[in-house]
């Protein structure tokens, strides 16, 4: 598993809790329901209750615990999964705005942030698949 360690002082998952990845996830959707600026990328979303159990799953595996997403839904694959639909610099940075928003607002540990980022940019940046 790639999941994400934090120089010998664990993981983020250890860090953070099972708690306060549910309250990530939760905040980061509730701010791409509502922002009017993140609307291109609330549309790619049916059912926001899917989508809060899938990144959770999967958010706990990759930060080093267990491997939930694998085990009910099998690899991410998380460009073929996002293939559909057309992801681009602005649909990136939308993503990239909630996600920020719900680490500012939940992330009690600020010097975790930093990790985290790293981490979603990467993703995030991964997903585009639209010529601009």
């Amino acid at each position: 598993m790639n999941e994400i360690v934090l120089n010998k002082i664990g993981t983020l998952y250890h860090k953070l809790g099972e708690d306060a990845i549910q309250n990530l996830v939760n905040r980061f959707y509730d701010t791409m329901d509502s922002d009017p600026n993140a609307a291109g990328i609330r549309a790619m979303h049916e059912n926001l209750d899917s989508s809060r159990e899938k990144l959770f799953k999967f958010l706990i595996g990759r930060f080093g615990g267990p491997p939930l997403y694998v085990e009910k839904y099998g690899h991410p694959m998380l460009r073929a999964k996002h293939a559909p639909f057309s992801i681009g610099t602005a649909e990136r940075d939308q993503w990239l705005s909630c996600m920020q928003r719900a680490m500012d607002d939940c992330i009690g540990n600020k010097e975790l942030i930093p990790f985290m980022k790293d981490f979603f940019v990467m993703v995030a940046d991964s997903m585009r698949n639209k010529t601009e």
